[in-house]
C-alpha cells in the first residue's frame, strides 16, 4: 500500500490528482529529496531541468546516476540529442504526458529541476506568442551588442512598459526577447502573457499541487557548487566536453552553452591550464546558481520555501508541507 494516505491509486480516477514540484538552484539537494520522496510515496521523478534533457552531458549536468534511477522511476533524463534545441512548450507537453502516466500507474508525479520557466509553463500554460521575424531578431541582437542592454531597455519601456518594469536594465536576454515580440508582432509581450492557458494548475481534476523551493544559505550553496564541480571533473566531465566538441555542433545550441562546457573547452583547446579551467567553471556555476536563486526567490513567492541544506531537515520540512495539504508521508 502507498504511504500516501490520501489520493491513493484507487482514488485518483475519481478524485483530484496530487502533484509535487521540487525546485531550486543547482547543488541545492533537489535530486536527493525527490529520490527519497519517490521511494516513499511512491512516485515518479520527472526532470524539470533544461540541460539534464541532453544525453551528451550526464556528468556535467549532474543527472541522476544509474543506481538512483534503479531505485525509483525517472523520466525525461537524457532524452534529447545535443543537436536538438528544447523549449518550454516542448518540455511542458512531454512532462504532462509523464505526469498522466504516473497517475495512471498509481504513482505520485514529482517534477524536479532548476529551470523555473519550464515549471511555470507546466503549471500555467503556454504564452501564445507568434513566430518572431528573423530579420527583427537579428536586428535586435545586433543592436544589443552595439548599443547595450540599457538603451534597448529604454526602448522597451516605451513599447511594453509592463514588461520593462519587471526587468532589470541589464537583463540582456529577456530585454531582447520582449523587444523582439513587440517589434515583430506589434503586441506587447505582457499582453500575450495575459492570454496564457492550458496549464495543469487550471485543471479541476488536479490537486493538491505542492510547490516547494529548496533555497539553502547562499555561502553553503556556493561551496557545494565548487566541490561538485571538482567531482564532476574527476568523474568524466572533461571527457564529455571533449566528445561534445568533436561533434562540431553549432555554438548557439543550448548544450554548447551549458555551464562548464565553454570553460572546459578552453582547457581542451590549450587556452587555459586545467586548474584555471576548474576555477572558471566554478565561477560560472556560482553565477548560474545565483541567477536561479534570485529567480525562484522573486518568481515563486507563493511557494513553500525549504531553507535547509541538510537532507534530513529538508525531508522533515517537505513532510510537514505534505501534512498541511492533507497528505501524509512516513519519514
Amino acid at each position: 500500500m502507498s504511504n500516501l494516505s490520501r489520493n491513493t491509486p484507487a482514488q485518483w480516477p475519481l478524485a483530484r490528482k496530487p502533484l509535487v514540484l521540487i525546485a531550486g538552484p543547482t547543488a541545492s539537494g533537489k535530486s536527493a529529496v525527490s529520490l527519497w520522496l519517490a521511494e516513499t510515496a511512491p512516485g515518479t521523478v520527472i526532470n524539470g531541468d533544461a540541460l539534464q534533457l541532453y544525453r551528451d552531458l550526464s556528468v556535467l549536468t549532474a543527472r541522476p546516476s544509474p543506481e538512483d534511477e534503479a531505485r525509483a522511476p525517472h523520466r525525461l533524463y537524457g532524452v534529447l540529442d545535443g543537436s536538438q534545441a528544447s523549449s518550454a512548450a516542448w518540455w511542458a507537453e512531454a512532462a504532462t504526458r509523464e505526469v498522466e502516466d504516473a497517475w495512471a500507474a498509481g504513482r505520485l508525479p514529482i517534477l524536479t529541476g532548476g529551470t523555473g520557466l519550464y515549471l511555470r509553463t507546466l503549471l500555467h500554460g503556454i504564452v501564445p506568442v507568434p513566430d518572431i521575424d528573423e530579420a527583427v531578431r537579428a536586428d535586435v541582437r545586433g543592436r544589443m551588442d552595439a548599443e547595450g542592454p540599457e538603451a534597448l531597455h529604454a526602448e522597451l519601456a516605451r513599447l511594453d512598459p509592463v514588461t520593462a518594469a519587471r526587468l532589470g536594465p541589464r537583463d540582456r536576454q529577456r530585454i531582447a526577447r520582449a523587444l523582439e515580440v513587440a517589434l515583430s508582432t506589434g503586441t506587447p509581450l505582457s499582453q500575450f502573457q495575459q492570454e496564457t492557458t492550458g496549464g495543469l494548475a487550471d485543471r479541476p481534476d488536479v490537486g493538491p499541487i505542492l510547490r516547494c523551493v529548496i533555497l539553502p544559505e547562499r555561502s553553503i550553496l556556493y561551496t557545494r557548487c565548487d566541490q561538485r564541480l571538482v567531482q564532476m571533473a574527476e568523474q568524466g566531465a572533461v571527457e564529455e566536453v571533449r566528445k561534445l566538441l568533436a561533434r562540431g555542433l553549432a555554438p548557439e545550441l543550448p548544450v554548447m552553452k551549458a555551464v562548464g562546457v565553454p570553460e572546459f573547452a578552453t582547457f581542451l583547446e590549450k587556452r587555459l591550464e586545467y586548474q584555471e579551467a576548474i576555477a572558471a567553471a566554478q565561477q560560472a556555476t556560482r553565477r548560474y546558481a545565483k541567477r536561479q536563486y534570485t529567480w525562484f526567490r522573486n518568481q515563486c513567492r507563493d511557494w513553500n520555501f525549504v531553507r535547509s541544506h541538510d537532507l534530513k531537515t529538508q525531508i522533515e520540512q517537505i513532510a510537514i508541507i505534505f501534512q498541511e495539504n492533507g497528505l501524509t508521508l512516513k519519514v
